[in-house]
């Protein structure tokens, strides 16, 4: 099949990182697969390239005008099938199908934002939703807010497929053992944007006594360290950790790739979000055998049951805290085997190939 995957750009997001592992898996089953997309950032450039993937960017940035190049790019592929993440993408794709198209159109939807069901522009956007030929989600729980922000969209319609990881790649590091240099290294890969936290987590270590502080250090790697912010919560949470004495627990990184190692070497994946809709790092953390502390969202609250104290409320630092405190107390056994355990169910869902074949048939 010919496959054009469309997202809005290529960095280092987790919504990024899904669609690429996508694309490479449809390459790699002997499909014809190139990318689409409208900001020129291009984060995976190498990776796409050489493994013969194609990326086409039209850097238009009145948005009718980009809604009418990217549908006249779109229907002029000669595409056997067309699949989309994100919000604006799909609308794109879903609009250049309008009257008729011969593709199969499969869109992704991956926001679990709460402001979905006060917006009307979000709304609309899922209503289109109906000129799809599937709409595939990454949680249960985000099945279920698409179907109530369009109670028309047929259940038929609707899948859920969970994240794709390349377990050849995301594994274990043969000779880790926690706790390195004596303090728990809590890995943290995020965006720096509100919803990420930052400002629940500051507040939740300052709630740690001293003893517990001294035995935790958090490594946050993620975009827009320097100008131009997301918005303020960099700045403000910056500003925070230093009005609360709290200088040098958080070592703030620029986004790096390949992030693996540092999984790999991490004791622990912590993630903070208010909202996510699955989140990748997640997944990715899971498979290198790492315990989760995290906001109970999306589907993560079934996932992690099997110990519910490293789950927390990303609006109470009481709750966040009390998570870290768990954590930073458990032994090495303990941190050891929680991580397998995450890498036993991760091979359980998260299978390069059963996931790619998912989407195979939708677009056949």
């Amino acid at each position: 099949m010919k496959i054009l995957c469309v997202i809005d750009y290529l960095g280092s997001g987790g919504s990024q990182r899904q669609i690429v592992e996508l694309a490479l898996g449809f390459k790699e089953m002997g499909n014809e697969v190139s990318f689409l997309t409208y900001y020129d950032i291009r984060f995976y450039d190498q990776a796409l390239t050489e493994h013969g993937i194609s990326i086409h960017c039209i850097p238009e940035k009145k948005y009718l005008r980009r809604l009418w190049k990217l549908r006249k790019f779109i229907r002029s592929g000669n595409y056997d099938g067309v699949v989309s993440f994100l919000e604006g993408p799909s609308f794109i794709c879903e609009a250049a199908g309008i009257p008729f198209r011969k593709w199969k159109l499969v869109v992704s939807e991956g926001s679990a934002n709460p402001n979905i069901y006060k917006s009307a522009r979000h709304i609309f956007y899922r209503w289109f939703h109906l000129f799809a030929d599937f709409v595939v989600a990454n949680s249960y729980a985000n099945i279920s807010i698409v179907r109530k922000v369009n109670p028309l969209l047929p259940k038929a319609k609707c899948r859920v497929v969970y994240n794709i990881i390349d377990f050849e790649k995301w594994k274990p590091r043969g000779d880790y053992f926690p706790r390195n240099d004596g303090k728990l290294n809590l890995l943290v890969v995020a965006s720096h944007q509100s919803l990420k936290n930052l400002r629940g987590l500051v507040e939740a270590l300052a709630l740690l006594d001293d003893k517990e502080r001294q035995k935790i250090q958090v490594n946050w790697y993620g975009d827009r360290l320097t100008e131009p912010y997301f918005d303020q919560s960099l700045v403000e949470g910056q500003k925070r950790l230093v009005e609360l004495n709290l200088n040098g627990m958080i070592t703030f990184h620029p986004a790096t790739n390949p992030i693996l190692p540092k999984f790999q070497e991490a004791d622990a994946l912590g993630l903070f979000s208010y909202y996510e809709g699955f989140p990748n790092v997640v997944c990715e953390a899971m498979a290198c055998a790492k315990p989760i502390v995290c906001s109970s969202v999306s589907d993560l609250p079934d996932l992690l049951s099997h110990d519910s104290n490293l789950l927390c409320q990303a609006s109470d630092p009481k709750s966040i805290s009390q998570a870290l405190r768990y954590l930073i107390h458990l032994s090495d056994e303990k941190l050891l085997a929680l991580g397998l355990k995450n890498e036993a169910i991760a091979k359980k869902l998260f299978q390069k190939e059963q996931n790619v074949v998912g989407y195979l048939q939708l677009l056949k």
